[in-house]
C-alpha cells in the first residue's frame, strides 16, 4: 500500500513537471508581427557570461538556430529566411529574452526554443509552438448547367489557398445590401461538399443573387454569383435561335459556293492548255495563190496574167515583169531529157508568145507553196 501511495505521488510529479515543461501554442495570422517570450532568472549577474540562444524546429529534422547573444555581440541574420525580420523584443541583460517576428509567413510555422546560459549554469524554457495561418484567398463562384426554367443546377465555390479547414457557406441573398432570404425548399447543401449548392426544377423563387463565403481560422472571404432565370419563351432564347439557324445557312452557302468556284477554276485551267499550245505555233511564212491566170489554154482580158502572193497573212498583188527586147531574141533552148518530160500535147513557149502570153519567172523557193 506504501509503494502504491509513491508510486502514484511520483506520477503526479511527473505529470506536473511535464506540464510545466509543455509547449505553448501561438497562431497568428499571416503578415502579422508576433512576440515570443522568454524571461530568464539571470538578469543580475555578471553579464559578460550571458549566452542566449533561440532554435526553431521545422518540418526539417535537425534545429536551426534563429538567433543568439554570445560575448556581448548580437547574431540576428542567422537564418536567411528570417532576416531582417527577427530582434529581441526587449533588454535581454536584465532578464527578457522575448523575440519579434515581423511580417510572418508561412515557413515561420515551427516550435521555437529559448536557452539561456550564464556561467555554467542553464535556464531551459518551454517550447513555444508557433502556427501561422493564411486566411483564405477570394474563392472562385460559378454556375454549373443551363438557367432555364424547370432546369437542374449547381452553384460551385472554391478557394485554392487557405490554412485547412476552410468552411463554405451559401447564402440567398435579396439585394446587394446583404439581406438574406430563405432558401427554397427544393435547395440542398451536401455535408460532403458544402461547396457546392443545388437548385432543383428552377423558378422565379430561386432567381436572386448568391454569396458563397470561405471561413477559417484566420479569416474569411467570398464570392457572388446572380441566377437569372430564363423562360421558354423568352425573347433572348428567340433571338439566339434565330441568329443561329442565320449563321449556320450562312456558313453552308459559303461552303457551295467555294465548291463551284474551286470546280470551275479547275475546268477554265484545262481549257486554257491546248489554246496556249495553238498560240505559240508558228505560221507559214509565205503562200502563193493564182487567181485568174491562163497559160496556154485559158484568155485574160488584157492578155497578161497576175498573181496574188500571200506573204506572213497578209495578200498583195505581184505585176507580171515585162521582158526585155534581148529576152525576146534570146531563143529558149532545152536539153533532150527537158523535151522528153515536155508534154506534146501541151502548147511550146513560142506559141505562148504568138499568143501574146508573157512569161513569169517563179522563184524555185516558193514553187512548194504554189497552188493552181
Amino acid at each position: 500500500m506504501i509503494l502504491f501511495s509513491l508510486t502514484f505521488v511520483l506520477m503526479l510529479g511527473c505529470a506536473h513537471l511535464w506540464t510545466a515543461i509543455a509547449q505553448s501554442e501561438i497562431k497568428k495570422v499571416e503578415e502579422q508581427d508576433v512576440v515570443l517570450p522568454c524571461q530568464h532568472r539571470f538578469g543580475r549577474l555578471v553579464s559578460k557570461n550571458l549566452d542566449i540562444e533561440w532554435l526553431l524546429q521545422d518540418s526539417e529534422p535537425n534545429q536551426k538556430v534563429v538567433i543568439t547573444y554570445s560575448l556581448g555581440s548580437v547574431y540576428e541574420n542567422v537564418s536567411a529566411e528570417q532576416q531582417g525580420r527577427i530582434s529581441f523584443a526587449a533588454d535581454y541583460l536584465m532578464g527578457d529574452a522575448s523575440i519579434k517576428i515581423s511580417s510572418l509567413q508561412s515557413t515561420d510555422s515551427g516550435q521555437y526554443t529559448c536557452k539561456v546560459k550564464n556561467g555554467g549554469q542553464y535556464d531551459w524554457k518551454p517550447a513555444i509552438n508557433l502556427v501561422v495561418l493564411i486566411r483564405p484567398s477570394k474563392p472562385k463562384c460559378w454556375i454549373k448547367g443551363q438557367l432555364l426554367q424547370g432546369n437542374d443546377i449547381k452553384l460551385q465555390c472554391k478557394s485554392e489557398k487557405g490554412t485547412n479547414p476552410i468552411l463554405y457557406r451559401w447564402d440567398h441573398l435579396l439585394d446587394t445590401e446583404g439581406h438574406q432570404a430563405k432558401f427554397h425548399p427544393r435547395s440542398r447543401i451536401d455535408s460532403k461538399t458544402p461547396e457546392m449548392l443545388l437548385l432543383r426544377n428552377l423558378s422565379h423563387e430561386n432567381a436572386g443573387l448568391y454569396q458563397c463565403s470561405a471561413i477559417n481560422e484566420a479569416g474569411q472571404e467570398s464570392c457572388f454569383v446572380d441566377v437569372t432565370i430564363l423562360y421558354a419563351k423568352d425573347p433572348r432564347i428567340i433571338a439566339g435561335a434565330v441568329i443561329g439557324v442565320i449563321v449556320g445557312l450562312l456558313l453552308i452557302f459559303l461552303i457551295v459556293w467555294f465548291t463551284l468556284y474551286r470546280k470551275g477554276k479547275h475546268k477554265y485551267e484545262e481549257e486554257e492548255i491546248p489554246n496556249e499550245i495553238r498560240e505559240d505555233a508558228e505560221a507559214p511564212k509565205a503562200k502563193l495563190v493564182n487567181t485568174q491566170s491562163s497559160v496556154g489554154t485559158g484568155s485574160t482580158q488584157s492578155g497578161s496574167c497576175s498573181v496574188k502572193s500571200i506573204r506572213n497573212g497578209t495578200p498583195y498583188s505581184q505585176q507580171p515583169r515585162t521582158p526585155s527586147t534581148e529576152e525576146d531574141k534570146t531563143p529558149i533552148t532545152y536539153t533532150p531529157a527537158e523535151e522528153a518530160k515536155i508534154d506534146r500535147n501541151a502548147p511550146t513557149q513560142a506559141h505562148m508568145k504568138r499568143m501574146g502570153a508573157v512569161p513569169v519567172m517563179i522563184p524555185a523557193q516558193t514553187r512548194a507553196f504554189q497552188t493552181v
